[in-house]
């Protein structure tokens, strides 16, 4: 796809942060450790992993409470008119 040279910057720029990573500490069950170790798990990744999904629920669910009023009115709108183009749909 060709895209102006202007957005090309800023893509490498969000593809090398995303790479980087922040040596970070974080406090673990020694159990739960050992027991990844011995499964083979790369405790990193797995870490990575689960905040990662931690953020993303986290975005989802503000994004749901910064939409919510537009949300609700669409959903009104909809109980008293009905959808907008449902003439036109075959089933």
């Amino acid at each position: 796809m060709n895209r102006p040279a202007r957005f090309e910057g800023s893509k490498k720029a969000a593809l090398k942060k995303a790479a980087s990573k922040k040596p970070t500490n974080v406090s673990l069950s020694v159990a739960l450790v050992d027991e990844a170790k011995r499964l083979g798990i790369n405790v990193s990744e797995a870490c990575q992993a689960g905040l990662a999904a931690e953020v993303k629920k986290a975005r989802e669910t503000a994004w749901l409470e910064e939409n919510r009023a537009a949300i609700e009115a669409s959903n009104e709108y909809v109980r008293k008119h009905g959808l907008p183009l449902a003439k036109y749909r075959l089933f």
